[in-house]
């Protein structure tokens, strides 16, 4: 158990799964893309802990880009996605594999997407950590899910509650 500002959270998913998790989308990524040379198109701020164990275990060239997108406030999406850092990366007849940490309602998923695919990729996949089915507003194909999980608000390894938690090396839920 542990305290978050004014909430209280219990070990939800291990360093160990997760861990075991990614090395497993890894080798499917690997075996995908071989040959090719992706560009991961990488959501901060909560997938950057996700991203560098994935990227890490992709034994192919690539190539990597940021992009920073928000639509939480507290332990809810507000519905709404505001665009803080663009990406500037010609992706043109590209494959791109945009890295997230959780695709809960699938929102701002869906804006990346519709934006991503304007800039004319060869193929656009998405892989997460996380995927909360039950929340889905807009459906989305992702190629690469770490682990379904229920509706429940959750941070660590990247996730946050009011930007705190990120640095937690497992994934907690918050208390009932």
């Amino acid at each position: 158990m542990i305290n978050i500002l004014d909430k209280t959270f219990v070990p939800f998913i291990s360093q160990e799964k997760i861990e075991h998790r990614i090395a497993e989308l890894a080798s499917l990524i690997t075996k995908d893309y071989e040959g090719c040379c992706p560009v991961f198109i990488v959501v901060l701020n909560g997938s950057f802990l996700f991203a560098s164990e994935l990227v890490k275990k992709i034994p192919l060239s690539c190539e990597i880009n940021f992009i920073r997108l928000s639509s939480y406030s507290q332990t809810t999406s507000t519905g709404t996605v505001r665009e803080i850092i663009g990406m500037d990366e010609n992706i043109q007849g590209r494959d791109v594999i945009i890295i997230e940490d959780i695709v809960d309602t699938g929102l701002t998923m869906s804006q990346l997407l519709n934006k991503i695919k304007a800039l004319e990729p060869k193929s656009v996949e998405v892989a997460t950590l996380l995927h909360k089915p039950e929340a889905l507003k807009t459906p989305v194909n992702m190629r690469y899910v770490g682990f379904e999980i229920a509706n429940r608000f959750v941070v660590g390894y990247g996730l946050d509650y009011d930007g705190i938690g990120r640095n937690l090396d497992a994934i907690y839920v918050l208390a009932e």
